[in-house]
């Protein structure tokens, strides 16, 4: 019987050896016929640690080779193409801290203020 074989992308690279594939397949919606995209990662064994985040790859299955890694990568299709510029060439200008504006009045001058008025208020309406 003939193994399965799979095209993905790679998501995931931190593990030695390991590289996990993500595959994308488009499902018809049995009542209301939409359709849809589902997703599944699988692991896959990487024997010489060339896949990077962002490749388009072949996976086949396999023997089991731990609890959840039971497909091998069989070649690179496409190396995902990552930009040779840093950050200090790009001509952008620096984001300055803003300078904290001064600080409001005291609350105990400006209460003061508010009570002054009411009681100047009462104290010439009755003379």
């Amino acid at each position: 019987m003939a193994r399965k074989q799979r095209v993905g992308f790679a998501v995931a690279d931190a593990a030695q050896k390991t590289v996990v594939v993500r595959i994308e397949r488009t499902v018809r919606h049995p009542l209301y016929k939409k359709t849809m995209r589902r997703r599944k990662r699988y692991l896959a064994h990487d024997e010489g640690n060339d896949c990077r985040n962002g490749d388009r790859v072949l996976i086949e299955e396999c023997r089991p080779l731990s609890r959840r890694k039971t497909w091998r990568v069989v070649e690179i299709l496409e190396r995902h193409e990552v930009a040779d510029i840093q950050p200090g060439e790009i001509a952008a200008p620096a984001i300055e801290p803003e300078q904290p504006n001064e600080p409001p009045a005291p609350a105990a001058d400006a209460a003061a203020e508010t009570t002054e008025t009411p009681q100047a208020a009462d104290s010439e309406g009755s003379a």
